[in-house]
């Protein structure tokens, strides 16, 4: 990144403080005070912000080629990033609602986030090694890769596409209904509802725990996964699945084969649609298929 002007140890409260500024570096400064102005950084270019504290709405829109550095995002900082792309955020506080919105290529790592709408409507996002609390994360964006994220939330991963996630823990509920093209490997994934409508989900020696888990998805695929408090599992999904240990109970499963070492209960009853899917159990090499004519 070239530098050609640096700004130090100030305090900013004014409307548009440093707008547009281009090839330039902010190091230990504040944004806020009593004019309370928004948009202190919109439209730069070429940005290295370092150190700095961020207190007030708006600060960072329509950015191009910028990088946080170790900076402090506070509760107050409604909406702190939107519409700005090739972003790099690295040991970063970030606690404003609406982080992060309609971005592109933004790398981030090393941080702590709380932010009830993180990430909607982004492209190209590569997190690691970070701790996100959010209510709806990363709606209705694509292309982006987790690793080593221990997230907390509710409504995750709706209607993404080209989903990567590696080594994370995830404490959900609804995660990624609608989605498409979601790979999940080696982690934990508990919630409720978990996948509905999705399609092109993948789980790889994971364990996966909660109710009424992946039901009504299109090409489901799970390879030497583990089943936690599972009941009511597969309802009217097309699945192909590989599950060591037990599951309390399937449930109408549309189509394809899931192989368990044991289930407390296969349920074919009460389905709306007609439903073949084929349930081994591994231990016994018994072969259940279930069918339900109208």
């Amino acid at each position: 990144m070239e530098i050609n002007n640096t700004i130090k140890n100030k305090t900013f409260d004014e409307e548009r403080a440093l707008y547009n500024l281009k090839d330039a570096e902010v190091i230990n400064c504040t944004f806020a005070g009593p004019q309370d102005g928004e948009s202190v950084l919109k439209e730069t270019r070429n940005i290295l912000v370092q150190n700095c504290t961020f207190s007030l709405r708006y600060p960072l829109w329509h950015a191009k080629k910028y990088e946080l550095i170790d900076s402090n995002f506070d509760e107050k900082t409604r909406a702190p990033i939107w519409y700005s792309d090739n972003g790099l955020i690295n040991g970063c506080i970030l606690n404003g609602i609406k982080m992060l919105r309609e971005c592109n290529n933004t790398i981030i790592k090393n941080s702590t986030i709380v932010s009830p709408e993180f990430g909607w409507k982004c492209n190209n996002v590569d997190m690691k090694d970070t701790k996100i609390t959010s209510e709806y994360i990363f709606l209705d964006s694509k292309n982006v890769k987790l690793e080593n994220i221990e997230f907390q939330g509710k409504y995750s991963f709706q209607y993404m596409e080209n989903l990567e996630i590696k080594n994370c823990k995830l404490d959900t509920k609804d995660a990624f209904w609608h989605s498409k093209n979601v790979t999940v490997r080696d982690s934990i994934v508990k919630g409720e509802y978990l996948a509905w409508f999705s399609e092109g989900l993948t789980l790889i020696n994971c364990k996966i725990i909660g109710t009424q888990p992946l039901c009504y998805c299109k090409n489901l695929k799970l390879i030497n996964c583990t089943m936690e408090d599972t009941d009511l599992a597969f309802e009217y999904s097309e699945v192909e699945a590989d599950i060591k240990g037990n599951v309390l109970s399937i449930k109408n499963p549309k189509l394809g084969t899931i192989i368990v070492d044991s289930v407390g209960e296969i349920i074919n009853e009460d389905s709306i649609m007609e439903v073949n899917g084929k349930v081994i159990i591994r231990n016994e090499l018994l072969g259940t298929f279930l069918k339900v004519q109208s």
